[in-house]
């Protein structure tokens, strides 16, 4: 046995290690503690920093799929505008919608096209689904557009089937009177109404709306009709502007 080593603390160590031993034990996890607290902070932040860059990145690949989307969506209006314009057969400008009358008092926009273009007031205005109105007012540059749906507006119209005539005359944004018809006529629900090609202004044959409802009101000469344009005026972006020769 070698005296030179104690194997057991005597009673004062013993002491003085109850009383050091916790204030090491505390100063050790707070520094293991402080140690985990900056790794997990650096941590963090490369995390954070990570996150925004994938987010900068997948903002911007959002940006560029609803700015594809978008392209395509005007790919396929415009298709639609050019297989219209083929069956017109006449010259036609095309033309952006870019506001909506800024006095309010009639239902009407503004196109990006005007006198420069070749356009002239009651020129007949069509887009791929039908009518949309006629040019009554023009600049150098642009040009307002009467909307079907205006009340002031008066389109000589044909009943598609029955080859009934009549007046389409607007009555609000989504709905317009065919008047005029006589109540002899047979016309129905679901009817299509085209232009007549007389008044000057359309062509023959342009679809105008269906028919919604037919009534007849005893004691009247005229039939109550009221039709849906074919033309969604809430979504109208691009035109066409059916050129003719000036008259005067």
């Amino acid at each position: 046995m070698n005296s030179g080593q104690r194997p057991h603390w005597n009673i004062a160590e013993q002491a003085i290690i109850e009383i050091i031993s916790p204030l090491q034990k505390c100063v050790t996890e707070t520094v293991r503690s402080t140690k985990n607290f900056w790794l997990n902070y650096f941590y963090l932040i490369d995390v954070r920093e990570e996150n925004r860059l994938l987010k900068e990145r997948l903002d911007a690949i959002t940006r560029e799929n609803n700015q594809y989307r978008e392209e395509l969506y005007t790919l396929n209006r415009l298709q639609k505008l050019l297989q219209f314009r083929q069956k017109i057969q006449r010259p036609v400008v095309a033309a952006q919608v870019i506001g909506r009358d800024p006095d309010g008092w009639f239902k009407s926009v503004i196109i990006d096209k005007g006198k420069n273009a070749g356009i002239k007031s009651d020129m007949p205005v069509v887009n791929a689904q039908g009518i949309v109105g006629r040019v009554v007012s023009v600049s150098p540059d642009y040009a307002k557009v009467l909307l079907i749906i205006d009340q002031n507006s008066a389109v000589d119209c044909l009943v598609q089937r029955c080859r009934d005539r009549g007046i389409v005359r607007g009555l609000s944004s989504r709905l317009c009177e065919l008047a005029y018809v006589d109540r002899s006529s047979d016309v129905t629900p679901k009817d299509m109404v085209i232009t007549s090609g007389l008044g000057g202004v359309f062509p023959k044959g342009l679809p105008v709306g269906r028919v919604l409802t037919v009534k007849w009101i005893p004691g009247k000469l005229f039939k109550e009709i009221r039709i849906k344009p074919v033309v969604d005026f809430s979504r109208l972006e691009e035109v066409l502007v059916i050129l003719k020769e000036d008259k005067s």
